[in-house]
């Protein structure tokens, strides 16, 4: 089956929508499907795309400029990323987090539409109710339960109006990660040989819990902590605050780089708060988020200590696939991190139980399974290759680059 993806942010960029859905397209691909994706010029300096976020297979990318009208833009984009698709020939499946694109392509194609977050925007409500009740709209796709539940709350007839049965037609499919081999090479940080390392992958934004980490640092000198991620204005922020010599800064890598920082960290953060800021520092999505870096964590088999919010409690198991500590409590993350400093085989225990549950449950390979539409066929599900550093080749198709730092100001960019 072909699929064209189709997404509202950029490619490449900084961030974490865009390692979300490269790997998904990567995952509809190891399905059998034949996958392309609709995107945003790319943000970020990459002269091999699918080299900088690891992917197994390469999948055409066709990118398509935002117009600079406001209010209109986004539907400017849209009628012309529907003309583009039938240039390069309509596919079986239109699939994706561009509203308006998925709007506009109505009536070409079957559609599923995927949501991270629950927008306030009028004109955003307004463009869903359009896509709600588009006759080719076969399924919606959420990233979190307590995410489905809001929908159906704003949009009441959304399930009637999809003739949905539970689980058909409106599904939940958390983030998801790729399995990792045992070995691989580790990276070698800096700070002192043999202190245990506490790592954080991610952006910086507000709520995502650094001041958490930086406080930490303070009441644990002998740990020392490392944070990976962040743009340029956020590093400098934090690392104007911090006083600690047990803090390394390690800025934004390439998806592609991140495994050996992952396999050198004992135990990993992940302390978000009540309030977290989406892409660019905008909004709130703790209510509904996903995390990737979760899944990815649980792919190492590292000791997690996690926020212990109603969304992550969907995934997480406190005590049995990781600690949970109250957002906020700094005391109580510090006895978290102290107690697993302290008992390697604790590490093991938690790590090794969150790797069971991330392949039973939560690969990206069975993540395309779900969710795509029944009657879809799709290859036998085989062992999944690790993502990591593709051997660079020319590519397909050009991604047009983008001003660094630049974002787009419609669903998609601000989404986590």
């Amino acid at each position: 089956m072909r699929i064209a993806y189709l997404h509202s942010g950029s490619i490449p960029s900084v961030y974490a929508n865009g390692v979300h859905v490269m790997r998904m397209c990567d995952a509809f691909t190891d399905a059998g499907h034949d996958t392309e994706l609709y995107a945003l010029p790319g943000t970020a300096p990459a002269e091999d795309v699918h080299a900088y976020y690891g992917t197994r297979n390469r999948f055409p990318i066709r990118t398509l400029p935002l117009p600079s009208v406001p209010g209109v833009g986004v539907w400017l984009r849209a009628r012309r990323l529907r003309a583009e698709i039938r240039r390069h020939g309509v596919p079986d499946l239109l699939y994706g987090r561009d509203l308006h694109g998925l709007v506009a392509a109505s009536g070409l194609a079957p559609l599923v539409y995927e949501t991270h977050l629950l927008w306030h925007s009028k004109a955003v409500r307004a463009a869903e109710r359009m896509l709600f009740r588009s006759p080719g709209l076969a399924r919606v796709v959420f990233v979190s339960q307590a995410l489905a539940d809001d929908y159906r709350a704003a949009f009441p007839r959304l399930g009637a109006r999809l003739g949905a049965r539970p689980g058909t037609d409106l599904v939940t499919a958390h983030d998801c990660a790729d399995p990792v081999p045992a070995g691989g090479p580790v990276a070698e940080l800096p700070g002192r040989p043999g202190a245990v390392k506490a790592g954080y992958v991610g952006h910086l934004y507000p709520g995502r819990g650094t001041d958490v980490i930086l406080a930490l640092a303070g009441r644990l000198p002998d740990v020392d902590f490392h944070l990976v991620g962040g743009t340029e204005q956020d590093l400098a922020h934090w690392q104007g605050r911090n006083t600690r010599t047990n803090v390394y800064f390690h800025g934004h890598l390439p998806p592609a780089a991140l495994p050996p920082y992952h396999r050198a960290f004992d135990i990993v953060l992940a302390p978000y708060q009540q309030r977290v800021a989406c892409a660019g520092g905008i909004g709130d999505i703790a209510r509904w988020v996903s995390p990737m870096k979760l899944f990815e964590y649980m792919a190492y088999g590292k000791a997690i200590v996690v926020s212990d919010l109603p969304v992550l409690r969907e995934v997480m198991a406190g005590g049995r696939t990781c600690l949970m500590c109250p957002p906020g409590d700094v005391a109580a993350w510090a006895d978290a991190v102290m107690v697993l400093a302290a008992d390697p085989a604790r590490r093991r225990a938690l790590g090794d139980a969150a790797r069971r549950q991330l392949l039973e449950r939560h690969t990206w390979r069975a993540r395309a399974d779900r969710v795509l539409p029944p009657g879809v066929r799709t290859a036998p599900r085989g062992p999944v290759e690790p993502v990591g550093p593709v051997e660079p080749v020319e590519p397909g198709m050009a991604v047009e680059p983008g001003k660094p730092g630049e974002r787009a100001d419609l669903p998609g960019e601000g989404r986590p």
